[in-house]
């Protein structure tokens, strides 16, 4: 049985995640493990209209975001996924660039038991939605994702083929920017959508661009006990930003370390 330790502040047991296999009692204890963290991650109440970005990333010690395949999942572990899917559980919108989807495999979000007194007493719908960051115009191959009331949506800018996206999408295209898409008109476009509780699921290249255009409000941090190696981009890659941030809280489970940290804004 895998024991989550708060770390900063604490030291305190938040919950221990037992083996979802082991019977029914194993089940209540990793159900409850799960309600405690989706506490310690709450939004922020009330939730800024102007929207509230989370940014949720992993390394390796060594400071790759990605393992030798190219993708984070890979660099993952048991409890990275857990507080992975309580983040989603707690979201808005998972905003992610289209490259990173693709690459990921990333498919339509569904419901989950867990979260639905949560969700439907925070007013938000059963599943968060998804939102695709495209300035090439190329998306996910998956169809399910652009079908249905709860399609995914896509946003772009104007240098993109924005006829072409809306004839994928629909209506669910949001044009944010001229040449490239601007993170703050983005978030700003998602918010006046009811979409506030904005979780960023990266790339590196997507999250340094968020953080440049002082569009990120926190990071969610996930550092695993191995080294990788090679050359994997870091969390952040490209854009400089030169955010402060402070920490909120530190976990440990089994040698993985999970932080929250919150960006300092200056004035």
């Amino acid at each position: 049985m895998s024991e989550l330790r708060l770390l900063l502040p604490g030291p305190v047991v938040v919950g221990r995640l037992a083996d979802p296999g082991g019977g029914s009692e194993a089940a209540r204890t990793r159900a409850d493990a799960i309600q405690a963290l989706a506490d310690l991650y709450a939004y922020p109440d009330p939730v800024p209209e102007t929207g509230w970005v989370r940014a949720n990333m992993a390394s390796t010690l060594d400071g790759a975001a990605a393992g030798p395949d190219g993708l984070s999942r890979s660099i993952s572990s048991d409890v990275d996924r857990v507080v992975f899917s309580v983040l989603r559980g707690l979201a808005d919108v998972v905003l992610v660039g289209a490259g990173t989807a693709r690459a990921e495999g990333y498919g339509p979000l569904r419901p989950k038991p867990e979260f639905a007194a949560r969700r439907l007493d925070a007013g938000q719908w059963p599943a968060p939605a998804l939102a695709f960051v495209t300035r090439s115009g190329k998306l996910p191959d998956d169809p399910d994702l652009f079908r249905g009331p709860d399609a995914a949506w896509v946003v772009t800018c104007a240098a993109a083929d924005v006829d072409a996206l809306r004839e994928k999408a629909g209506e669910r295209v949001l044009v944010a920017g001229e040449g490239d898409v601007d993170p703050q008109v983005a978030v700003a476009q998602l918010a006046a959508r009811g979409m506030r509780r904005v979780l960023l699921e990266g790339g590196p290249t997507l999250l340094a661009r968020a953080a440049a255009a002082g569009r990120v409000d926190e990071l969610c941090f996930t550092l695993t006990p191995r080294l990788a190696g090679g050359d994997a981009p870091r969390i952040a890659h490209g854009a400089p930003s030169g955010l402060l941030l402070r920490n909120a809280h530190l976990l440990e489970c089994e040698g993985t370390l999970l932080g929250r940290w919150y960006v300092q804004r200056q004035g």
